[in-house]
């Protein structure tokens, strides 16, 4: 069963999203059988970081508050990451358009590694303060997680991907994403935001339950909401 997970690699809430809803896999008994699509999604997909601007700096100016406003917010996402185990250094990340790091989680999905992309950007961003905009800094993510490092260039060096990323964020508009992360099941329900693990968990069943009796077939060779937390378009958090 097909869920479709819409996520921003800078959007703090998504990484916090994806920890919860892992937890609830984890208690899900055929978690074997999901299949996770992650789709690009950027907040702000026409930003240019200006040399030495922190992301409070950045805040500040896309938000219309103080700095000290913007502090106070990231300090509080960063409580919210510390408890489901995510470590945030937001003081220290590295303002960044998102395209290329999407590009690569493409590139990913072509050899199955799709969910591990994922994560290693998102260390890479808010823990790590690497600069996810960098081809050689992408290429030695994607060679972490086992691409190969030339590949990861010549399509950083082409368009590759791009339309890919675009179409994602049109599927978006259609399915009426407000916000990031945003979860799809079974191309039924939705959940948005980073909502707490058990109301994944009831999603899984739900969906999954109604995807058992819609497939059987494919089971039996195979065996054989409220919005929660989010970020918006603007960068909204």
């Amino acid at each position: 069963m097909k869920v479709e997970i819409w996520s921003d690699i800078v959007c703090p809430f998504c990484y916090i999203g994806k920890r919860k809803f892992e937890q609830a896999l984890q208690q899900f008994g055929d978690k074997e059988d999901i299949d996770i699509v992650w789709r690009s999604f950027q907040l702000m997909p026409d930003i240019q970081p200006k040399p030495g601007q922190n992301t409070y700096a950045m805040l500040a100016e896309t938000k219309g508050i103080s700095q000290q406003q913007a502090k106070q917010m990231s300090d509080h996402v960063t409580t919210v990451a510390a408890e489901v185990g995510l470590t945030y250094h937001l003081d220290k990340a590295v303002v960044a358009n998102t395209l290329n790091a999407h590009r690569l989680t493409h590139l990913a999905a072509k050899h199955g590694l799709q969910d591990k992309a994922e994560e290693r950007l998102f260390t890479a961003y808010f823990t790590e303060a690497k600069d996810i905009n960098d081809h050689e800094v992408l290429a030695q993510l994607g060679t972490e997680i086992g691409l190969d490092a030339d590949e990861v260039r010549q399509m950083l060096q082409s368009d590759a991907y791009a339309e890919e990323v675009k179409h994602d964020q049109y599927q978006a508009r259609q399915v009426g994403v407000r916000g990031v992360p945003f979860f799809v099941f079974n191309d039924r329900y939705a959940v948005s935001g980073a909502q707490p693990s058990d109301v994944f968990l009831g999603a899984l069943q739900q969906s999954w339950s109604e995807w058992k009796r819609e497939k059987p077939t494919v089971l039996a060779s195979a065996d054989a909401a409220a919005d929660g937390a989010f970020c918006g378009p603007d960068g909204n958090c």
